[in-house]
């Protein structure tokens, strides 16, 4: 079954700022969505008013055409993965993948050098390892859509070719939303970016509508390399 999540009418304002408004955002099974803006234009803050932590002035957020009254929403409508680490570091990593119903070995797949680590607690592992735990907990779970807030940022390289391929992966069973200052591993991975500016969200059509927004200036060779992977 095909799931949509739909975001408008957004307001949020502090102190009389007004942070966002005129914010549309849609997010479909079979779709990764890239959210990007500069620093304090309100990327996380949106994530976290379709998630249910912040409540803004104003918000319409809608699942298959039907509107959330809901304040948060359960795990298997939508996973969050915000900026910091949020899974207690006094688990260990065999309680995580059991509480979240996921499978230690496909895990292993991507990240064998985790075999070692199953009876240890969190607290033992990397900032960086400990990351990928709460990324793969969060965008494997059985759930219709998922959010990650910098899910590339904390990560070492050489992993995160293996999360990206995780991400496209699961965009068979759920509909993804991505934020990321990395932001050519968004270009590479989304269909439809959205760049937040003066707190409104517009459509990008191409990388030009993403330099014109003042978001980013893509040099010649990451034009080609990401045109040549879409």
């Amino acid at each position: 079954m095909k799931n949509t999540l739909e975001i408008d009418s957004v307001i949020l304002e502090f102190n009389n700022k007004r942070i966002l408004q005129d914010v549309y955002v849609k997010i479909e099974t079979g779709n990764i969505i890239g959210l990007l803006g500069r620093n304090g234009s309100g990327k996380s803050c949106l994530m976290n008013i379709i998630y249910g932590k912040l409540i803004p002035n104003e918000k319409s957020v809608r699942i298959n055409n039907k509107y959330n009254s809901k304040k948060y929403f359960p795990q298997e409508t939508l996973t969050y993965l915000p900026q910091f680490n949020f899974i207690p570091k006094s688990l260990t990593i065999e309680r995580v993948f059991k509480d979240y119903k996921i499978d230690f070995d496909k895990f292993l797949i991507h990240f064998p050098e985790f075999k070692k680590y199953y009876k240890s607690k969190i607290k033992l592992l990397s900032g960086g390892e400990q990351r990928i735990i709460e990324i793969y907990a969060i965008l494997v779970s059985n759930t219709k859509f998922c959010m990650l807030d910098e899910p590339f940022s904390q990560v070492m390289p050489k992993h995160i070719d293996s999360i990206k391929k995780i991400i496209i992966s699961e965009k068979e069973n759920k509909g993804i939303i991505i934020t990321d200052h990395m932001f050519e591993h968004i270009i590479d991975i989304c269909e439809d970016i959205y760049v937040i500016n003066n707190g409104k969200t517009y459509l990008t059509k191409n990388i030009e509508d993403i330099e014109k927004l003042g978001y980013a200036r893509i040099t010649a060779t990451n034009r080609d390399t990401v045109l040549n992977s879409k």
